[in-house]
């Protein structure tokens, strides 16, 4: 097992597969080419973006990282590309953007695939080394920054269907790395779980048959899943051994493949699937989305492009 911290996170791994994943992130850390990160929800790609400003010649500079699902679309270019006072209702002071903050440094984008058509554009510009204005700025801005971008989302589709720039795809792949889910890398299972559990509870550990089943269950959610499954079954837990008893409820009796990442080829049972967890979560979609491993922005445009609004059931925020 190696365990390492990149950027104040800890690292834990032990599968033959991320070994190498890492030996590349080394290998390609000290150029300057743009690197798109793709993997399931909660496979570990920030790990992996926060890996190549550790091994990179910018390490001593800025990191930045924003998630572009987090911020509504309106708000998104202030907060890359700064604003002025007085640009708009509530900008009180000048502001710099995240791209300025990254100067020299790294910026990571989390999610690049829910950036509207306009950003991209905007996004493109920069990157191609255009300087720009902030939001009711009249004074270009040049900046150095070497972008990271992460995405669970297949943008080559997205490309095909006309959702997201061609140019813009090829510009941030230039380097494409794939973090494999962890089901796909069983070995990192066990050390994981430890060392969650070593982190919430020092001093307890698992039961022989607790870890089987943590190896033996296929993590639809990912690394995100396992953490939480290990918080709460040492919140649960009454002595210094984590038994089957303490697991979440109904997580002994989970089958297989139940999750929604392994029904993304799948139309018709992704669908089932999110009606199915709705229905768990009485319409939650924050809660449901946990569950399924996707941020809350992913299900509601989901929701929305299998027209499951209007179903019998509640959805609620």
């Amino acid at each position: 097992m190696l365990a390492r911290e990149f950027i104040g996170v800890p690292a834990v791994f032990a599968s033959e597969v991320m070994q190498k994943l890492v030996a590349l992130v080394e290998k390609v850390a000290v150029t300057n080419a743009t690197i798109l990160i793709t993997g399931e929800s909660g496979s570990g790609k920030e790990i992996v973006a926060r890996a190549v400003h550790h091994y990179s010649l910018r390490s001593s500079k800025s990191w930045v990282d924003l998630n572009c699902a987090a911020l509504p679309e309106n708000l998104l270019e202030s907060e890359l590309f700064g604003h002025e006072k007085g640009a708009f209702s509530g900008a009180d002071i000048c502001k710099p953007g995240l791209f300025e903050l990254a100067d020299q440094g790294t910026l990571f984008l989390d999610e690049i695939g829910d950036l509207d058509p306009r950003m991209q554009v905007k996004l493109l510009r920069v990157l191609d080394g255009a300087s720009y204005y902030r939001v009711g700025g009249v004074k270009k801005v040049t900046v150095d920054v070497r972008l990271i971008a992460a995405t669970n989302q297949d943008l080559s589709a997205a490309v095909r269907e006309g959702r997201f720039r061609s140019d813009l795809y090829h510009r941030l792949s230039q380097i494409p790395i794939c973090v494999p889910p962890l089901r796909e890398r069983r070995d990192d299972i066990v050390p994981l779980a430890q060392h969650y559990l070593a982190h919430d509870k020092s001093g307890f550990q698992f039961s022989q048959q607790v870890l089987d089943k943590l190896c033996a269950y296929d993590w639809p959610g990912n690394v995100r899943e396992l953490r939480n499954v290990v918080m709460r079954a040492s919140v649960y837990a009454a002595g210094p051994e984590i038994t089957l008893a303490d697991l979440p409820e109904g997580f002994a009796e989970r089958s297989f493949a139940s999750g929604l990442q392994q029904l993304a080829a799948l139309p018709d049972l992704e669908r089932r699937t999110i009606l199915a967890v709705l229905e768990e979560t009485r319409g939650h979609q924050q809660r449901a989305a946990d569950r399924l491993g996707i941020s809350k922005r992913t299900l509601q445009r989901k929701i929305r492009s299998y027209g499951m609004a209007g179903e019998n059931m509640p959805v609620a925020g």
